[in-house]
Order: C-alpha cells, then structure tokens, then sequence
C-alpha cells in the first residue's frame, strides 16, 4: 500500500537544504571507476563501491542520485544492491533521487512509477528522473502517483549533451495566445503549472545542466532545479546563478565526478563532499 510522505518533495529538499547544503552527489559506479578504485568489475566490486559511498554519503548528504543504468548492467544481484542503498540513505533521512530517466506511455509508464515511487516497491526512492520526449502528456501516470505520495518527478528539460540543443531548442507551434516558445520552456511552464497547486515548492523538478548556452527561464517552475555538470564537467557557481536567477534557493548542483574520484575511501569521499557542501552554505 503507498504511503504518502509529509510535505513535498521540493519542501522536503529545501529544507534539508537548509542543514545540509543543496548539493546532490552522484553514485555512478561505470567500469573505469570502479576499475581506478582497485575494484573487480563484478557484483562483489558494486556492492563494495556502492557501500563506500553511502558510508561517506549517509551523514554528509543532501541528496544523492545513483544512476541506475550502473546498476541495471548485472541483472537482478545489481538491483539489490541498488535497493539496500536507497533503503539506507532514505532511513538516514537522505534524499534519494533514482537517475532513471523513465519515458513511456500508459500502463508502461505507470509500471515505472510504481517501481521507483510507491513505497510498496523495494526501489522506492524520493524522487524519479523522467524524460518527456513522448510529450508531456505520457507522464502522467507518474506524475499522479508523485502528486499522491509527495514524491518527486523530475523531468528532464534542458540538458548539455551536444545533441540536445536540435530538439530541446525546437519551438512549438504556439498556445493559445499564439506564443512560441522553446521546447525546453514548454516542459518548465508545464512542470511550473502542476506545481502551481502548491503553496510552496511542488513534487516535479527539472533537470537544466548548468553548461547550456540558452537556458529556459526558471523564474516560475516552483520545484527542484537537478543541475549537472557543476565542477568536472566545467560549470561553475556563476553558471548555476546565471541559469537559476531568481530560484537559487531551488537549485540542487549535481556533483559526481568531483567527489567520485577521491575515492576509494570513505575518508576521502567524505572530506570532498564536506569541503563541496560548505562552499554552498556561505
């Protein structure tokens, strides 16, 4: 049966925010890493380096945000490894956001929301990441179960990959009004309505990377702004203020490879996120 969990999920971040500082950590155990931490390419070396980074993680984060394709790669033993993570940091009152990036349509699409956001479900984290390239429309089934349980969905809007600019720069047809605008404003105005029903921030997000050139304006979108890209990737504090603006409060950097590579420790991984987190609570 879900249960539903006090306050939004937007509520929820902002104000472990306040404590913890707003930085989402990744756990992205691929082949090279595990490979640099001195780790076997098996389900023993994911279980060993996921265990690491929820020891490092479990006291120190925000949020963190495995990329489950990491996971998915072994089968069934990498999904209950998967599992006992998110079961861990959520018990620690951690923000588990699944890095899924789910689309499909109907009841495939609401097979997914059941797996990653009904507390029913073993893989059960706090939020799902979501990709809206069906039409926004084919989230709905998510959508409706994040809204029921306050949990979050946040759907991708304007990422940094070099392909994306070709679609998510695109421009609709125009509403009503006739107004046209880019495909990635479309999915923030969309996201920005749903949460409109909410006196604070709401239970959908977006995803904006914090090296796009021509990012939506975020001004209204009332929920989590996820940002990749901040640190390793090349963007920086002044790229995260330019693309929030005025929602910095609602901005979670995503910060992997900075903190990854002081691994093996749980020292090391430790320190680096401590040193990262209180460079965003000045």
């Amino acid at each position: 049966m879900a249960q539903q969990t006090d306050g939004t999920f937007g509520e929820r971040f902002v104000e472990r925010a306040r404590t913890f500082g707003p930085v989402c950590v990744g756990i992205d155990p691929h082949a090279q890493l595990m490979q640099d931490w001195g780790l076997e390419g098996s389900v023993a070396g994911l279980r060993e380096f996921t265990s690491r980074c929820v020891d490092a993680f479990i006291d120190s984060a925000c949020v963190v945000k495995p990329q489950v394709a990491f996971y998915e790669r072994f089968g069934s033993a990498g999904f209950a490894v998967l599992e006992e993570a998110i079961s861990s940091l959520r018990a620690a009152g951690v923000l588990v956001v699944a890095d899924a990036k789910r689309g499909d349509i109907g009841s495939t699409m609401a097979g997914y929301a059941s797996a990653w956001l009904d507390e029913s479900s073993p893989l059960c984290a706090d939020a799902v990441t979501v990709s809206p390239w069906l039409g926004f429309g084919s989230l709905e089934p998510v959508i409706e179960v994040g809204e029921r349980n306050n949990r979050g969905v946040i759907v991708l809007a304007a990422t940094s990959n070099p392909e994306a600019p070709s679609v998510q720069l695109a421009r609709t047809s125009g509403g009503e009004a006739g107004e046209s605008v880019t495909l990635a404003q479309d999915i923030v105005n969309r996201v920005a309505e749903r949460n409109a029903r909410h006196s604070g921030p709401g239970n959908l997000g977006v995803v904006v990377g914090a090296t796009v050139d021509s990012p939506p304006d975020l001004s209204e979108v009332s929920g989590m702004i996820l940002m990749p890209g901040v640190g390793a990737q090349g963007g920086t504090m002044d790229d995260v203020k330019r693309i929030a603006r005025g929602s910095l409060d609602l901005v979670s950097p995503n910060v992997s490879r900075g903190v990854l590579k002081s691994g093996p420790t749980v020292e090391g991984l430790r320190s680096t996120l401590l040193e990262i987190r209180e460079s965003y609570l000045k």
